[in-house]
């Protein structure tokens, strides 16, 4: 359903689930926009890895950076990019992302089409459990047709001086 009148968010406003290395606050679902798009904002503290390298089969990602520095592995490229920056992050391209700075990083990303927001409900309290349930996180992960490297955190980390 599209939204027939408008909002006003405030930077507080907004529903906040929190992953290992990436926070995620929620600020246009898409059933606002008839399932076009929806928009989240990500923080990330200083050097955490936000996630494991990954493949969307469904959605576009177009990250736009608020503040601090986002390094970005997209494809075989990888490069870093700061205030009023955009990363197109087309489906079927492995991309991760992550904080190389010593400051807080914050990023909106618009997700195209809608739906993947849920995936992010959905996994933080799998990520939270102890021990984490590896078929639990591969029944959503499947569900979101969402392709993830699990051996590439320790890697990326490493290669970046980040915490996995």
């Amino acid at each position: 359903m599209t939204a027939t009148v408008g909002r006003r968010l405030g930077p507080g406003d907004g529903a906040v689930v929190r992953l290992p290395g990436l926070g995620v606050r929620f600020m246009i679902d898409g059933d606002e926009t008839g399932g076009a798009f929806s928009l989240v904002e990500h923080p990330v503290p200083p050097h955490a890895l936000a996630a494991p390298l990954h493949t969307h089969r469904n959605e576009d990602e177009y990250s736009y950076v608020l503040e601090g520095r986002v390094g970005i592995q997209l494809g075989g490229e990888v490069f870093e990019v700061g205030p009023g920056e955009l990363v197109v992050k087309p489906r079927g391209v492995a991309h991760t992302f992550w904080n190389p700075g010593d400051t807080p990083a914050r990023l909106l990303e618009l997700i195209s089409p809608a739906g993947f927001e849920h995936y992010f409900r959905e996994v933080a309290p799998l990520l939270a459990a102890t021990p984490r349930d590896p078929v639990a996180l591969a029944d959503v992960r499947a569900r979101y047709s969402l392709d993830a490297d699990l051996t590439s955190p320790a890697r990326l980390a490493e290669q970046h001086g980040l915490r996995a």
